[in-house]
């Protein structure tokens, strides 16, 4: 229950109980029939003025002196509330795009992910999760308002639009993620953030076949068919269950700090030229160095303990997050020994 439904319930039980105690007062007191009893009431809560239905008793009088006070009061705060609830609707939508507007305006190095559907949502949490900005648009007002609830920065616009994209901050955005309904318009989308900044890193899904090879071939940094990853995962899940189990392990939050991370080797870290062995990191940090790729593109898979470091290099590592870190600081940092 929102806090707008909360406030209509609130004050339509404090009006019918003024009205229920006020109808079961009259009768008691003076003897008025159930109806009587309740025009009474309902004539003297809303100040219409008109004379008394029966004359009162001297304890009828006191009773609608209070009921006059507690009543009336009742119907001026549901007043009140009513004209703040109608100020509210007409202008909190305008007031709360103007404050997500100043929000993505201070964006920097962010991420925006287009199309809130499966797919979108599934990315929003894993970035939401990693504690990085982003912003997420999507043409629904429905689902942007189901991204606002989740604590989300979101836009209702169309992403397929340049100037949409300017309003999510493309310009300064480090990655963007492609997940509209229709290759099409992933690819539509794909061109314009290109355009608008040619260094962006774009992940796009491709749902039909031949898709990805056109993504790829317009500049998408990494493309993704779903459903041709699903159906690989569970026949691997079949062939290989406790390979397809290891990669849940580390890639999913089952309640372990446990992640695989990418760090990278500053150019002016006193880890450049040092090898793996000289390093030491799964002893003195806590992780595993799993690959690492070389400025050239290459992937150097299960690295010997004589492969050398260089600036530019990207380690990939697995182990605990505090451990990972630490291992962050120590490849960026210059001036100190790394053990």
């Amino acid at each position: 229950m929102n806090r707008l439904e909360r406030r209509f319930l609130f004050l339509s039980l404090a009006i019918a109980v003024t009205l229920l105690i006020g109808t079961v007062g009259f009768t008691l007191i003076d003897g008025y029939p159930p109806f009587d009893a309740f025009y009474m009431t309902l004539i003297t809560m809303t100040t219409v003025g008109y004379s008394e239905i029966h004359p009162l008793s001297h304890a009828g009088r006191v009773f609608n002196s209070f009921l006059i006070f507690f009543g009336v009061t009742t119907i001026f705060i549901a007043m009140g509330a009513m004209t703040q609830t109608i100020i509210e609707l007409e202008f909190g939508h305008v007031i709360g795009k103007r404050r997500t507007k100043r929000m993505i305006d201070k964006l920097k190095d962010h991420y925006i992910i287009c199309g809130y559907g499966r797919v979108g949502r599934g990315a929003a949490a894993e970035l939401q999760h990693s504690g990085v900005p982003f912003v997420v648009v999507d043409i629904s007002p429905e689902r942007v308002e189901r991204a606002l609830l989740a604590g989300m920065l979101a836009l209702a616009a169309d992403s397929t639009r340049d100037e949409t994209l300017r309003q999510a901050g493309v310009d300064r955005a480090r990655g963007l993620v492609a997940a509209l309904a229709t290759d099409a318009d992933n690819l539509f989308v794909l061109l314009s953030a290109k355009g608008l900044n040619p260094r962006i890193y774009v992940a796009a899904r491709a749902a039909e076949e031949g898709a990805e090879a056109k993504m790829r071939r317009a500049g998408a940094d990494a493309v993704f068919a779903p459903y041709s990853i699903a159906g690989h995962r569970l026949a691997q899940s079949l062939l290989r269950p406790h390979v397809v189990q290891f990669l849940d392990f580390t890639t999913h939050d089952i309640g372990m700090d446990i992640a695989i991370e990418q760090v990278r080797v500053s150019e002016t870290s006193e880890v450049v030229s040092r090898t793996i062995k000289e390093m030491q990191y799964r002893r003195d940090v806590g992780v595993i160095v799993m690959a690492i790729r070389k400025g050239d593109g290459h992937m150097l898979f299960n690295p010997p303990a004589d492969t050398a470091v260089e600036g530019g290099d990207y380690l990939i590592v697995m182990g605990r997050q505090e451990n990972l870190r630490t291992l962050e600081g120590l490849l960026a940092e210059s001036g100190k020994t790394a053990r």
